[in-house]
């Protein structure tokens, strides 16, 4: 199901719990609650022997899967039967494989997912990048997520919901988004003491904590945006067709990709005005990609396992969606964070319509 990486690595990946001991869990009342999420990291690792068994897409267990699975098609509206074979799936990263011997200090992609979405909704962008020497860290954010399963066992259900109402569900969603730029802002913050080696896993001493990117996809895209506004320790955003929903927009320093499907003014009229003026206060050139054939869903893996329904996954065909929504990913990844030279304007158009926002406004 899933295209084989085209870089030079092959991939690892290992999960890891963290706990903000700082910060009390928002969505519970008890005193003692602290937030905790669950981070799945993709990462260049060196060879392992043929036949070593491949990563689950939706978890590390058959259980794991399983429940996210269902918790999937539950947010969705869905019988459980209809994503049934994700649960079964497999990937081509190794858990817990070695690290690359060569490349030193990788920079790091951290992304959050859609609202309801699962860190692993990503995995064939992020198996892509890891191959091409990035690590890629994603975030289940409980009781936004469809579904998490914890360490201890607990199953983390989501709580986000609408009202029907916009006002309130703008409300809502604020809300949403500003706990997700916090979960991010946190697990940098603990990729920090990977990256210096005060934390054990196998990708200690190998992060490089000063190239590390906030990325997401739909709310996990505004998350990424806010999350940079709020943290000058980001050095770039990638936001994958993300509305921002942060109610107090301000400059910001760090380059933004923003890849969009086409949307004009009749099918969502805010949409690309509150984007485009959220790419004006930037700092730094920023570029906003309207991706041909993309719908919203283009950006995930979702046009791997769904219908053909261009409504709902595009009408790019399978691999091309995940190459068009990698590649130009790629392209600015290694022109903000690696210095590769060439011409990024001219790399990102030849995969759609592209807009620069330039420092003060301009275009």
């Amino acid at each position: 199901m899933f295209p084989r990486p085209s870089g030079r690595f092959p991939v690892g990946t290992a999960a890891l719990e963290l706990t903000d001991p700082g910060r009390p869990e928002p969505a519970t009342a008890a005193p003692d609650d602290r937030r905790t999420v669950v981070v799945q990291l993709w990462y260049p690792a060196g060879d392992s022997p043929a036949g070593t068994p491949r990563a689950r897409y939706l978890g590390g267990t058959e259980r794991e899967a399983s429940i996210v699975s269902d918790g999937l098609a539950a947010y969705a509206g869905a019988p459980g039967f209809v994503l049934d074979g994700l649960g079964r799936a497999r990937t081509h990263a190794v858990p817990d494989a070695p690290v690359a011997g060569r490349g030193g200090r990788f920079p790091v992609v951290l992304f959050s997912p859609g609202l309801g979405g699962v860190r692993t909704q990503n995995t064939a962008w992020a198996e892509e990048l890891a191959s091409h020497g990035y690590v890629v860290a994603a975030v289940d954010h409980p009781y936004d997520s469809a579904a998490v399963v914890l360490a201890d066992g607990r199953v983390v259900r989501t709580r986000v919901s609408a009202s029907g109402d916009d006002a309130e569900d703008e409300r809502r969603a604020a809300g949403w988004t500003a706990v997700r730029a916090a979960d991010l802002s946190f697990v940098r913050a603990e990729l920090g003491r990977i990256a210096r080696g005060e934390a054990a896993g196998v990708l200690a001493g190998r992060l490089d904590a000063d190239r590390v990117v906030a990325a997401g996809h739909s709310l996990g895209g505004g998350a990424a945006l806010q999350a940079a506004r709020q943290d000058p320790g980001f050095a770039a955003v990638i936001d994958l067709d993300g509305y921002p929903h942060d109610p107090d927009p301000a400059p910001y320093r760090q380059p933004v990709l923003a890849l969009t499907q086409e949307i004009g003014p009749a099918t969502d009229p805010d949409y690309l005005p509150q984007l485009t003026r959220v790419l004006n206060l930037g700092t730094a050139t920023g570029y906003r990609l309207t991706v041909p054939g993309a719908a919203h869903l283009t950006f995930t893996d979702a046009p791997l396992y769904l219908p053909p329904m261009p409504s709902l996954v595009g009408s790019l065909g399978r691999a091309e969606s995940v190459r068009t929504t990698a590649a130009p990913c790629l392209a600015f990844l290694d022109a903000v964070l690696r210095d590769g030279g060439g011409d990024l304007p001219a790399a990102l158009s030849a995969y759609g319509e592209l807009t620069v926002h330039r420092p003060g406004g301009g275009r």
